[in-house]
């Protein structure tokens, strides 16, 4: 039989309990095994813990350790299921999506918005999913979730009380798991498999809004090292100075002390493009760097790799501006497509 690695490391998906009292994690092995026993007729599983956390919990500091487990051990394997809380599930697909290099198997990560012991799961159907995307799926970090699977680092998570949890608002589902399987080829490896897993975590998230004072970021400027900018539309933001809320000087003054900020949108769809409007021009002329389609978990983390390989502001931007695992679509993003071509079709088991 193949050879599959399950690494949990914690979420919804392996926790009891539940209203009225408060999730906690349980026994998850001994639980999968006693509900999902068919999981283990697709393949032969290796369970192994990682981790027990709720995924608010997930630091860069622990994507680091995953991502070097997974480095380490995934070579023995034709490939790997990460169960993980779905609430940081974005953000750690895209951390290891840029860490684990040239990927020679795929990696899917999954999790669930019920506990696997409840009746009423997701988790089951998103497990066998997963395993199936794992032995036939593209050779990237995926995540798995009801029946679709989406590029790692192209996901959001847009609701919370239903089981269509994620989106790719800007990438083409690269798989469909319904009565047949179709699997989409993805990304091909480049280079040897190998392992970046350097962050610097020094960053902020800044979400523009109107009312915003400027005093608050830029009285955060010397506590960090890089700066992710959630704009308006195409990359818009207020630099009228009459109003007293010009950004420009956050930009002038980062600039000033070499510190990168990279601009990405508020809206799921499309992305920015800083020379479509005056704010996103003086953006560009303040040395700013749009960060296309990219989603600002994507944007975030990404930021983090850069400033932990790259000391300059031109080597960081040309770091940020070339897609390094399909996180971004190069030149001005189009509409994705209705629906995926099918490439490749498994008959469900």
């Amino acid at each position: 039989m193949p050879k599959v690695l399950l690494l949990h490391t914690g979420g919804t998906l392996g926790m009891a309990g539940g209203r009225p009292s408060a999730l906690r994690p349980s026994a998850f092995f001994r639980t999968l095994k006693a509900r999902v026993p068919e999981l283990f007729d697709l393949a032969d599983i290796e369970l192994e813990l990682f981790s027990n956390l709720d995924s608010s919990e997930m630091q860069p500091e622990l994507w680091s350790g995953m991502a070097a487990h997974l480095y380490r051990r995934l070579p023995d394997f034709d490939g790997a299921v990460v169960t993980h809380g779905t609430d940081t599930l974005a953000f750690t697909a895209s951390a290891l999506s840029f860490m684990l290099r040239g990927l020679p198997r795929p990696v899917v990560l999954t999790g669930s918005q019920r506990p696997l012991g409840k009746i009423r799961t997701d988790a089951r159907l998103n497990l066998i999913d997963s395993v199936l995307s794992a032995l036939n799926g593209p050779r990237e970090v995926t995540i798995c979730f009801d029946s679709h699977l989406y590029r790692g680092n192209r996901t959001r998570k847009v609701k919370v009380a239903e089981y269509d949890a994620f989106e790719s608002p800007n990438f083409p589902v690269l798989g469909t798991l319904g009565v047949d399987a179709t699997f989409e080829p993805g990304l091909r490896p480049k280079g040897a498999f190998r392992l970046l897993e350097k962050l610097d975590p020094r960053v902020f998230l800044l979400k523009v809004y109107p009312g915003l004072d400027p005093a608050l970021p830029l009285a955060l400027l010397p506590h960090v090292r890089g700066l992710v900018l959630e704009a308006y539309g195409a990359g818009n933001f207020p630099i009228d100075p009459s109003l007293g809320r010009s950004l420009r000087p956050l930009f002038a003054q980062a600039r000033e002390r070499n510190i990168p900020v990279v601009v990405v949108s508020q809206a799921f769809r499309n992305g920015v493009d800083l020379t479509l409007y005056e704010s996103g021009v003086a953006a560009l002329e303040e040395g700013a760097i749009g960060g296309g389609d990219m989603t600002p978990s994507a944007a975030l983390v990404k930021l983090m790799q850069a400033l932990a390989y790259h000391s300059s502001l031109d080597a960081v931007r040309r770091f940020i501006q070339a897609p390094v695992a399909g996180e971004l679509t190069v030149g001005r993003p189009p509409a994705p497509p209705a629906a995926p071509q099918r490439r490749r079709k498994l008959h469900a088991r």
